[in-house]
């Protein structure tokens, strides 16, 4: 029955990027395996990640479960569309029983996607990790997945307004090679290791990302460190 509600929405995004006439760059999607559970791991810099993110495993007609925090799930329209597609809430305050629901699902052969870093980066660097994502997959013995996107913090982030007309932006997604997460491991050396491949792959999309700021007033989307302005980690911690 999920399905009748997350075939249909996957057509109205790609309806809707047609109509934006985004220029989506993906490498990587047969990295994905065509059967069994994954762990499916991202940067996140935009709200719509997590669409971009399930696209990507589209080419091996897989649709990906994603854990989001739990008022996502109390939204008026968005919650019932959530729940319809089996996407896992998470509360914070009680995080056990969203924990219990992905391995359950990562058992039963499903793809669960986890965004590591928790929240939006703003400055579009890479946060730390939580090592949720590692914990599950050596209690499921399935593969993590690495992924980075970049360029969706152009259409929607934190502390920008939307950008949702026909601007052609690009967008530039990479899918690694599968990691293995041994059970026999401790969890944040697994972590580590995933975050610096995440980190590979974002600079890779950053590299063929393929345009760069109009004018001053267009480096906002641009990491300090490559010579934009978006706040820098240090900055935003010293804001806080």
């Amino acid at each position: 029955m999920a399905e009748l509600v997350y075939r249909p929405i996957v057509g109205a995004a790609r309806t809707m990027f047609k109509a934006l006439d985004l220029k989506i760059d993906t490498q990587g999607a047969h990295h994905i395996p065509q059967t069994g559970g994954a762990v499916l791991v991202s940067n996140h810099i935009g709200y719509l990640d997590f669409i971009f993110s399930g696209l990507a495993a589209l080419p091996q007609k897989r649709l990906v479960r994603f854990m989001a925090k739990e008022s996502v799930f109390r939204h008026r329209v968005g919650g019932p569309l959530m729940r319809g597609m089996k996407h896992i809430p998470v509360d914070r305050q009680k995080g056990e029983a969203a924990y219990q629901h992905a391995l359950d699902a990562l058992r039963s052969g499903e793809i669960i996607g986890v965004f590591p870093e928790a929240t939006i980066s703003q400055s579009f660097t890479l946060k730390s990790f939580k090592s949720g994502a590692a914990r599950l997959a050596q209690e499921a013995g399935v593969p993590l997945i690495p992924m980075a996107l970049w360029g969706t913090q152009r259409l929607w982030t934190k502390g920008r307004p939307r950008n949702l007309r026909r601007s052609h932006i690009p967008i530039t997604i990479r899918v690694g090679e599968p990691m293995e997460a041994p059970a026999d491991q401790y969890a944040g050396a697994i972590t580590r290791r995933l975050r610096e491949r995440v980190q590979e792959l974002l600079e890779a999309a950053q590299r063929a990302y393929p345009v760069r700021p109009k004018d001053a007033s267009d480096t906002w989307w641009v990491p300090a460190h490559l010579g934009g302005t978006a706040p820098s980690p240090a900055e935003l911690r010293e804001a806080r």
